[in-house]
Order: C-alpha cells, then structure tokens, then sequence
C-alpha cells in the first residue's frame, strides 16, 4: 500500500498529465476543442480547464472519453 505525500503538490501535476493527454488525443483525431465541447454537451470553458489541467470532475472526463471513443484508463493513466 503506498502513503500519500504530507503534501498534495503531486495533484496538479497528475491533473496537467491528464489534461495533456486528453488534448493529445483530441489532436491525434483532428477534433477541435469546439468539436469535443459541442460533441460532450460541455461548457467551452470546462474543456478549455481540462485540457490546462485545471480541476476536472469525474463526469466531465467520461462524456470526453466517451467522445473521443477512448478509455478513460488511457486518459487517466
């Protein structure tokens, strides 16, 4: 079993990762973020914050997985 840090500095850079994978994959695809956001009935803005590895909910990366016809394993990871 691993401890958690005594701090959450690792949170944002899990959260950046995550975010860069999300617009990797979107480009890989030749998807816009306006195509992704329209596509996932999101707010621009949210796509916008998860792709900049802003806070991201749960839901909000499995209607993009969804879109993006991905796991959200391989988003994840």
């Amino acid at each position: 079993m691993r401890v958690l840090p005594d701090d959450d500095d690792w949170i944002p850079e899990r959260r950046r990762a995550i975010g860069d994978r999300v617009r990797s994959e979107r480009r890989r695809q030749g998807l816009t973020q306006d195509q992704v956001w329209q596509a996932a009935r999101l707010d621009r803005r949210t796509v916008q914050n998860v792709e900049a590895g802003r806070e991201m909910k749960l839901s909000t990366l499995l209607r993009i997985a969804y879109v993006l016809d991905v796991p959200l394993a391989d988003l994840v990871r």
